[in-house]
């Protein structure tokens, strides 16, 4: 099933929306806030308005810890640590640390190197604001920071070495969807059963949405505003990586913030990916490989992994399924 062009970053089309609105015994509570560089915004549903704006308070506390622990541009996070430390020594992590990287590993390996939290020694220089790009001998230079196998990473001692000097590490393509996986975990901690977290691109919907299931729409690439489909949905998570998101235009060419970890360069082959799992670390690292790898090889590799779906916008403009999303795709709204 095929449908026309349309823009992927994740909307909930809601019915009844507003916070605090009544219904029955409750009411809807929301709020969003700027965190990690993007938009947080939480929405629950909640019979007593002090649980509901704890469990709210709960999981932004919760994103500004992972924000000053995983921060690339915070000299005092364990991120910024590890780049300046670790090509000199092995450096200590901590728990959560050691299960990301191990679990970014895991993904370069599926992936075949798609997806590679190291390509950071390519991305910074790169400056989207300024429609800054390296010259080829710069990337050149830095291509040969790059690889994940270069991670020298000891994980029952949990500690993690460079192999090469100038290395770094990146995990834009892997916080979000952990922090939202946390976000999660500690609404139904508070008896919170219908809601959703979005961090970004990243989202994640519990329960129901005003008796029915979630509504996300999956936007147009290229036309803001616009809706390719509209997927009714209930406890999943959903990532959706774009070339919309960060980018400028050269010559023709779109210079974008995925970037190719073998090639240093934005791939063309797809504008959009939106991945659909349990958990947000699961979605958000499929999002980046199946962009990576392109619609073809990406498309094999989610049709391998139990529990997951795909939709795919092409670099023409057309929506692509996976197998598990075919009898459920709607038609998107004129």
């Amino acid at each position: 099933m095929m449908f026309g062009a349309s823009k992927p970053t994740l909307r909930a089309v809601e019915s009844d929306r507003g916070q605090g609105r009544a219904f029955a015994q409750g009411s809807w509570y929301s709020r969003e806030e700027a965190i990690m560089g993007t938009a947080i915004r939480v929405e629950l549903w909640s019979n007593d308005r002090t649980a509901g704006e704890a469990a709210i308070d709960a999981v932004m506390q919760e994103m500004h810890r992972i924000d000053r622990t995983m921060s690339p541009h915070k000299a005092d996070s364990e991120l910024s640590i590890i780049n300046r430390e670790a090509a000199q020594h092995a450096v200590p992590l901590s728990t959560e640390m050691a299960r990301l990287i191990a679990r970014a590993i895991d993904f370069s390996e599926l992936s075949e190197g798609a997806f590679d939290i190291t390509y950071a020694g390519v991305g910074q220089l790169y400056d989207y604001r300024l429609g800054i790009k390296p010259s080829d001998e710069e990337l050149a230079r830095a291509r040969a920071t790059v690889g994940y196998r270069h991670l020298v990473l000891d994980r029952e001692e949990r500690t993690l070495l460079f192999a090469r000097e100038g290395m770094r590490i990146d995990l834009g393509g892997f916080a979000k969807g952990h922090a939202v996986d946390n976000s999660v975990a500690i609404l139904k901690r508070h008896g919170i059963a219908n809601a959703t977290v979005a961090a970004g691109g990243d989202s994640h919907v519990m329960g129901e949405r005003g008796g029915r299931p979630w509504s996300i729409g999956i936007r147009d690439p290229r036309r803001p505003g616009e809706v390719v489909a509209v997927l009714p949905l209930e406890d999943v998570s959903i990532s959706t990586s774009g070339d919309y998101e960060r980018f400028f235009e050269q010559d023709g060419v779109r210079c974008h913030h995925l970037i190719d970890p073998k090639t240093g360069k934005s791939p063309n082959g797809v504008r959009s990916v939106t991945i659909l799992a349990d958990d947000g670390l699961t979605t958000e690292g499929l999002s980046k490989c199946v962009f990576v790898m392109g619609l073809e090889r990406g498309m094999r590799l989610i049709e391998s992994q139990p529990g997951v779906d795909a939709v795919v916008v092409d670099a023409s403009g057309v929506l692509h399924y996976s197998s598990g999303l075919l009898s459920g795709a709607s038609q998107p709204r004129q």
